[in-house]
C-alpha cells in the first residue's frame, strides 16, 4: 500500500460569522474556498492538470454553498480543468473526512495527488435559515423526516446534548469553564508567538483590498469570573415546542432517569464563525516527480458511530479505533486535537483517555478560534502539524464530535 504525505496545509482566519458584522461575512463561500486552494498552489507551484482530485467538505450545502463547491471553487482558483471535485457532509467531521478520503485513494494507488479540505461560512447559513423560517418553512431537525428512526434514535439540539452529558458525567459547570479559560490563553499565547503563521493566509476581496489576515474570534481578555458570570445558553431551548415535543423530552425517551442541568453557554461552547483550509496530499512518487518536500504522513485512520441522542460521545471511541489501526497507545501521540465542540466534549475526552492536559489542544481549541463547521476538521489537521514541527513531535491525532452521533479520527507523522 502507497504512503499518503502532507506536503502542505493553509487555513484562512477564522472570521466572526454573523452576517454584516465578521470581516469575512460579506464574501461568496466559493470566493473563500477558492483562496486557500489557490494559496495552496501557488505556495507549493502545482501544475493544477496533475491533481487528480478535489475533496471537498461543506456541512450545509443548500444556497450559496451548494453545487459542489470543491469543483466550482477550483474553477474559481484558476484550476485546470482536468482536476476534478467532490463535495461531502459528514456534520462537523466533514473537514477531517475528506482528507482521510484522499488518502484512501492515494493509498489505493488509484491517485497521486489530491487536494481536501473544507468551507463553511456560517454568517451565510445563519441568514439562509432565516430566509426560510421567514418564507414559512419549518427547520430540518436531525433525523427528522423517517418516523420510525426517530423512535429507535430520538435526535436532539447539540447543546442541550452537551448539557446532558455533563449531567450524567457529573462534570461541574466550573470544570466546563477552566477549560474555556484554558482555551483563551493558549490561543492567545499561540496568536502572539507566530503559532499559527505557516499556516494563516489572507484572504482578499474582490477589489484586492485586505479582508481579514488574522484571527477576529478570540477574546484573550476572558477571565474565570467573566464565564462565571454567563447564563446557561440551552435551558429554554431545552423546552422549545418543536412539534409536539421538546429537546429535553426527546433525550428522556432514551434515558427516562436523567435530570440534565445546564451549564454550556457562549464562552464554554464553539465560536460561530466563517473559514477555510485545503491540504495537499500526494504519493511518495508524486512528491519525488515534482521536487515536492513532505511535511507529514497520514499513518492511520478511523470512522466511529455512537448514541446519536446524546450525540457528542463518539471521539473516545473513535480515538481508540485509530490508535489499534496504527498500533500505537495513548502515550505514543505528542499532539492531541479534539474539537471544543462544547467543553464537556472535550473534558469528557481528556478524562476518559487519561490524557495529559498539557498534549490536548496546545494552541487553544474552538471555544477561543471558532467553529467552521465543514472546514474545522482540515484546520485541525494542519494546527497539528504545525504543532508537531514546532514542538519536534511524532505523532498526532485529531479527532472531533458530530452529529448523528459520529466521529472521524485521523492520526499523521511528522516527517
Amino acid at each position: 500500500m502507497a504512503e499518503a504525505y502532507i506536503i502542505d496545509a493553509v487555513r484562512t482566519p477564522r472570521g466572526v460569522g454573523k452576517p454584516g458584522k465578521g470581516a469575512l461575512s460579506h464574501l461568496h463561500p466559493q470566493h473563500l474556498a477558492a483562496t486557500v486552494l489557490k494559496a495552496i498552489k501557488d505556495r507549493n507551484g502545482i501544475d493544477t492538470s496533475t491533481v487528480d482530485d478535489i475533496i471537498w467538505s461543506t456541512s450545509s450545502q443548500n444556497g450559496k454553498q451548494g453545487g459542489d463547491l470543491g469543483r466550482m471553487a477550483a474553477l474559481a482558483a484558476g484550476y485546470d480543468i482536468s482536476a476534478s471535485g467532490t463535495t461531502l457532509d459528514r456534520f462537523c467531521g466533514g473537514g477531517i473526512t475528506s482528507v482521510n478520503l484522499a488518502a484512501a485513494t492515494i493509498m489505493s494507488g488509484m491517485e497521486d495527488c489530491v487536494i481536501a479540505g473544507g468551507t463553511e461560512m456560517m454568517s451565510y447559513t445563519a441568514s439562509f435559515a432565516a430566509e426560510q423560517a421567514n418564507a414559512g418553512i419549518p427547520p430540518r431537525l436531525m433525523g427528522s423526516g423517517n418516523e420510525a428512526l426517530d423512535v429507535l434514535h430520538p435526535q436532539s439540539h447539540q447543546g442541550v446534548c452537551g448539557d446532558a452529558i455533563a449531567s450524567m458525567e457529573g462534570i461541574s459547570r466550573e470544570a466546563l469553564d477552566a477549560l474555556a479559560l484554558v482555551s483563551q490563553e493558549r490561543a492567545a499565547r499561540a496568536i502572539r508567538e507566530g503559532r499559527f503563521d505557516h499556516s494563516l493566509i489572507t484572504v482578499y476581496n474582490e477589489d484586492g483590498t485586505v479582508a481579514l489576515d488574522h484571527e477576529e474570534f478570540p477574546r484573550p481578555e476572558t477571565t474565570a469570573e467573566g464565564l462565571a458570570a454567563l447564563k446557561p445558553s440551552f435551558a429554554q431551548l431545552a423546552d422549545f415546542d418543536i412539534g409536539g415535543t421538546t429537546f429535553r423530552k426527546q433525550i428522556n425517551r432514551r434515558y427516562p432517569d436523567l435530570k440534565i442541568e445546564h451549564f454550556h453557554h457562549a464562552g464554554n461552547s464553539s465560536g460561530v464563525v466563517d473559514g477555510a483550509a485545503a491540504i495537499l496530499i500526494a504519493s511518495p512518487k508524486y512528491a519525488e516527480k515534482h521536487g515536492l518536500k513532505p511535511r507529514g504522513r497520514i499513518v492511520a485512520y478511523a470512522n466511529q458511530g455512537d448514541c446519536p441522542t446524546l450525540m457528542l460521545n463518539a471521539p473516545v471511541p473513535a480515538a481508540k479505533k485509530v490508535l489499534e489501526k496504527a498500533g500505537l497507545k495513548v502515550e505514543d501521540i505528542d499532539v492531541w486535537e479534539i474539537n471544543e465542540a462544547f467543553s464537556v466534549v472535550a473534558e469528557k475526552f481528556i478524562r476518559d483517555l487519561d490524557l495529559d492536559r498539557t498534549k490536548v489542544n496546545i494552541n487553544g481549541g474552538a471555544m477561543a478560534l471558532g467553529h467552521p463547521i465543514g472546514a474545522t476538521g482540515s484546520i485541525l489537521i494542519g494546527t497539528a502539524l504545525d504543532e508537531l514541527e514546532r514542538s519536534g513531535g511524532r505523532y498526532g491525532l485529531v479527532t472531533m464530535c458530530a452529529a448523528g452521533g459520529m466521529a472521524p479520527a485521523i492520526i499523521i507523522e511528522r516527517i
